[in-house]
């Protein structure tokens, strides 16, 4: 028998959830984010699930050759660019549009002769506050901008910005505010008559005079909430993945006795220990503290002790039925992932990104 862990895509989720930033959207450009493996849905699955988006955005080539052999043959965003000048080639072969963030790759253009039948789509990133990737200064922005726009071989398609605190409690207080970034990008893109893009998930859910011509959804399309104050189902979306396994073991513990590594839970009374079929070698948090929500049976019980390589506990004080081979979800549908990643001090996408290749993957057709 395998071992019982495994994870569950639902295609239906996924293309739900992109209808649901398509309602945000409205007439704008939808590129459907799906970096890092689509934050570990799969980069196959998500061209299946997203084929109503306007375009799909990712992180480097190998993604882009993944999505084309899986069919998509709409446009394809590099969202970090290219990293050499060879790139460019495949660039074009693929037909793909790239950001293009640094003088480095402006140079890379110039020198670079062109031999595609179409001009290499580029989107120019300019830094209102994110502070990362981007021209930082008007001066800079526009002289990028001139360089390119006198290349027959290069075609700008787009202004563009990250927002970096649009998923903030209070997104207009303190440093890199959503306002002061919008008039920052406006300044840096003085002169400019074309398409933009700056709304991220959150942005795009709660910031919606955040304007712009294309939205770049990425975990929302997932299932996962863009903030930690909102509620992913309160916003109308459906958990994609969900992590199963099942109890392997029980054990009865009298007050006094400790269970795990570092003896981190100590039984304050008699109480009945089930252990699951899944640890931080499968992607779950190992910094997970005890009392984080497992669900067994359907039954929401806190888990209890150190998450271990490849087993957790959990309390079964109220399951007393519950025994060996008994039906766990760590998270999905009964247990959202943003909560479980709240109690771990992280975000759903780490776990999301995390998932083990060792779990077995199913993915649920529409």
């Amino acid at each position: 028998m395998p071992r019982p862990i495994r994870a569950t895509i639902a295609v239906s989720a996924l293309q739900h959830n992109l209808a649901v930033a398509r309602r945000h959207a409205g007439t704008r450009h939808v590129w459907a984010v799906i970096k890092a493996n689509a934050y570990g849905h799969g980069v196959e699955v998500a061209v299946q699930a997203f084929q109503e988006a306007d375009g799909l955005a990712l992180l480097d080539l190998d993604e882009a050759h993944r999505a084309r052999a899986a069919g998509w043959r709409k446009p394809i965003l590099l969202l970090e660019g290219f990293f050499e000048a060879k790139d460019l080639a495949i660039v074009e072969r693929l037909g793909l549009t790239a950001v293009v963030h640094h003088e480095e790759q402006v140079k890379m253009l110039e020198q670079h002769k062109g031999g595609g039948a179409q001009p290499i789509g580029v989107y120019l990133k300019l830094n209102s506050g994110m502070n990362r990737l981007g021209f930082d200064t008007p001066e800079r922005a526009r002289s990028a901008r001139t360089r390119l726009e006198a290349l027959g071989h290069v075609r700008i398609e787009a202004l563009m910005t990250h927002l970096a605190n649009a998923d903030r409690i209070d997104p207009n207080q303190g440093p890199a505010s959503v306002a002061e970034q919008v008039a920052r990008f406006h300044e840096l893109a003085a002169g400019w008559n074309g398409p933009t893009s700056l709304a991220n998930s959150a942005a795009l859910f709660f910031h919606p005079a955040v304007a712009g011509d294309a939205v770049r959804p990425g975990i929302v399309l997932y299932g996962a909430a863009p903030d930690p104050t909102h509620v992913a189902a309160a916003l109308q979306l459906r958990p994609a993945m969900s992590l199963r396994s099942r109890l392997i073991s029980t054990q009865s513990l009298g007050a006094g006795m400790s269970v795990g590594y570092g003896a981190q839970y100590v039984a304050t009374r008699d109480v009945r220990i089930g252990v699951v079929a899944c640890g931080y070698a499968d992607g779950y948090p190992r910094h997970a503290p005890s009392g984080t929500p497992v669900a067994v049976l359907g039954v929401r019980v806190p888990s209890v002790g150190r998450v271990s390589m490849d087993m957790l506990c959990v309390d079964l004080s109220a399951l007393p039925g519950a025994e060996v081979g008994a039906e766990v979800e760590l998270w999905g549908d009964q247990i959202p992932i943003d909560e479980v990643a709240a109690a771990a001090g992280t975000v759903g996408y780490e776990l999301m990104c995390a998932l083990a290749t060792r779990v077995p993957v199913q993915v649920e057709p529409a």
